[in-house]
């Protein structure tokens, strides 16, 4: 995940999300700070970005695979706590990602072949 960061974003959003990355001086607009813009957008509205772009952000829909957008709009929720005080509701974040990562088909046996169908 974070060499997935360093690769495609750093260089723009910086190596903490301030938007303060080697090439962000340079651009003809500002870079936004996760701290003050990720916590106003919800989780579908950060992946459509990363997807399709915004502004002068490529998008990187075609570039990566869906786990690995899922994987950036993880670590950009995770840059956008870090060094700010954290709301009551953003404290089980961790928890909410930590449960949605489970492969619940696999737990539920939703992969497994129906009973008739199974070798004996």
């Amino acid at each position: 995940m974070e060499n997935l960061y360093a690769q495609r974003c750093l260089g723009c959003h910086g190596p903490s999300g301030s938007g303060d990355g080697p090439i962000a001086a340079s651009l003809p607009a500002d870079v936004p700070n996760f701290h003050d813009t990720v916590r106003n957008k919800s989780v579908t509205q950060i992946r459509k970005i990363i997807m399709e772009g915004k502004g002068i952000m490529p998008a990187y829909g075609p570039a990566l695979r869906k786990p690995e957008i899922q994987d950036m709009v993880l670590f950009t929720r995770i840059l956008s706590q870090r060094g700010r005080n954290v709301e009551w509701w953003e404290r089980f974040d961790p928890l909410v990602w930590a449960h949605c990562n489970v492969p619940w088909e696999m737990v539920l046996g939703y992969d497994q072949p129906p009973e008739e169908n199974k070798p004996r």
